[in-house]
């Protein structure tokens, strides 16, 4: 990736590489910074680095500062809560870290040797023993988690970089401004958005997650996102499902949209058709993709000139996808391995867990997942069971059965120990283990049945675990009904 911005410098080193909240990076000067850092950065050679930063031009930095050093990097999510990052770093050996003067990191471990970096961040190093990584290792990406201790995903620069020119190939967009929605630290944003931008010799809009209007992972204010859009006249976007509905909400209500807007992937968990064909009748250009961080994220994508509906495009050239009983394997592409997970290291396939089939024109179709796992529209893991323990761990609540899937926050139907508990210390019960939670798994609204779920109703199985499928099915209106409540008050 590195030698590639050097050569597009040599051509177009006044072009604006880098666009953030206080200045601009040319790509002359893009390539003087990275040089510069990845000097400071050269006695931490083969280490591995944890970046805390919010998005800015400097992320992207130090990015290719640790590619040009050798160094290993571990982007952390600002979303994590304060356990997983704890894990992430311990797990990965991540014995430096970069991050910004009083943020969490300070509060979880004992920090030592700073050094001022990029004039507003600080380098401190860490007593955490190294791991074990397979060879090449430039990326180490963990995903939100499907429970509190998510796995270390290892990446090569050459996988990432592959990633990036399929996409160029593919998408056909060249020079183009693009605005950085999601966090650097999702692998989608990182490799499709940073990086397909600047191989394109385009510029990449790189603002702090509150000048777009975030407040949270998941906590949106939508007109300073409009706005920002607004002001910046973007080329490509890359937009969760819950994002695009928030864009095609607003242009309903009047809102116009720039015209530069040539391309919008939207991803990270299914996207209904009804929605696509909302954005398609507003003119608006989504492209639904599909990734996983295992094969460096995008591993098909609907375009302008292969646009199916309803499917996730075809596959990239780089990656060839076979379907075994249902469910789609990958190969050609594959991560090298989990942290300190040896016998993941050098797979052939990757199995993926999700069932799909491809049709008989080469696109991809994804049915769903063939574990429990939900996914929200704002592309966050969520194992149910991970946050039904916590939420039955002080006795208080006897069942509690977590959904959530494709939609923004995970919902609850629940019923206590003792029928006569009031709804006051149940609400007390939820906040408490919300707490604990990161706000992407916290159960944001519930319903208390009016009786238990049972063996003999066919809601839950003999050993007594919940038969989801069957428990949606017979309490849909009760689920419709707090999501309502929600997108109303929206």
């Amino acid at each position: 990736m590195w030698l590639n911005i050097q050569k597009i410098a040599d051509r177009a080193g006044n072009d604006v590489a880098l666009i953030g909240d206080h200045g601009t990076y040319t790509y002359s000067e893009l390539v003087s910074a990275v040089r510069q850092v990845s000097h400071q950065l050269d006695e931490l050679k083969h280490q591995v680095l944890a970046l805390y930063v919010d998005n800015c031009p400097e992320w992207i930095v130090i990015d290719l500062a640790c590619q040009v050093a050798d160094i290993q990097l571990l982007p952390l999510p600002s979303f994590f809560s304060d356990l997983q990052l704890s894990h992430a770093m311990k797990e990965a050996g991540a014995t430096v870290v970069i991050h910004a003067q009083g943020d969490r990191i300070a509060n979880l471990f004992e920090l030592q040797n700073r050094l001022d970096i990029c004039g507003e961040f600080i380098v401190s190093t860490i007593a955490i023993a190294p791991a074990v990584l397979p060879e090449q290792t430039a990326k180490i990406t963990f995903t939100s988690g499907s429970t509190g201790e998510p796995k270390g995903v290892c990446l090569s620069n050459s996988q990432q970089l592959s990633v990036a020119t399929a996409l160029q190939d593919a998408v056909n967009l060249y020079s183009t401004k693009h605005l950085s929605i999601l966090p650097f630290s999702t692998l989608l944003e990182n490799v499709a958005g940073v990086y397909l931008t600047l191989l394109s010799a385009g510029s990449v809009v790189a603002l702090s997650q509150k000048s777009l209007g975030f407040n949270g992972s998941s906590d949106l204010n939508i007109e300073t996102l409009l706005s920002t859009i607004s002001a910046h006249q973007p080329n490509s976007l890359i937009v969760l499902p819950e994002l695009l509905l928030a864009l095609i909400k607003s242009i309903e209500n009047g809102w116009q949209p720039p015209s530069s807007l040539e391309f919008i992937a939207v991803g990270g968990s299914k996207v209904s058709s009804a929605l696509l064909n909302r954005a398609k009748q507003l003119e608006l250009a989504v492209y639904e993709g599909y990734g996983l961080s295992e094969c460096s994220s995008v591993v098909s994508l609907n375009t302008q000139e292969n646009l199916k509906i309803g499917s996730v495009g075809k596959p990239l050239k780089h990656v060839s996808i076979q379907i075994d009983k249902g469910e789609v394997l990958i190969s050609g592409n594959t991560f090298l391995g989990y942290v300190n997970q040896p016998e993941t290291w050098g797979q052939e396939f990757l199995v993926t867990g999700d069932l799909g089939y491809l049709d008989d024109e080469g696109y991809l179709f994804i049915n769903g997942r063939k574990k429990n796992l939900l996914i929200s529209s704002f592309g966050r893991n969520i194992n149910p069971e991970w946050v039904e323990s916590c939420a039955l761990s002080d006795g208080l609540l006897k069942q509690c059965v977590v959904f959530g899937d494709a939609r923004p926050f995970c919902t609850a139907l629940i019923y206590p120990v003792n029928s006569s508990t009031g709804v006051a210390e149940i609400k007390q019960c939820i906040d408490s283990m919300n707490d604990t939670l990161p706000d992407y798994a916290q159960i944001k609204e519930w319903h208390v049945l009016s009786a238990p779920l049972t063996v003999a109703a066919g809601l839950l199985t003999a050993n007594g675990r919940s038969k989801r499928h069957a428990i949606l099915q017979a309490h849909q209106s009760q689920l419709e009904a707090l999501y309502d409540v929600e997108r109303q008050a929206v």
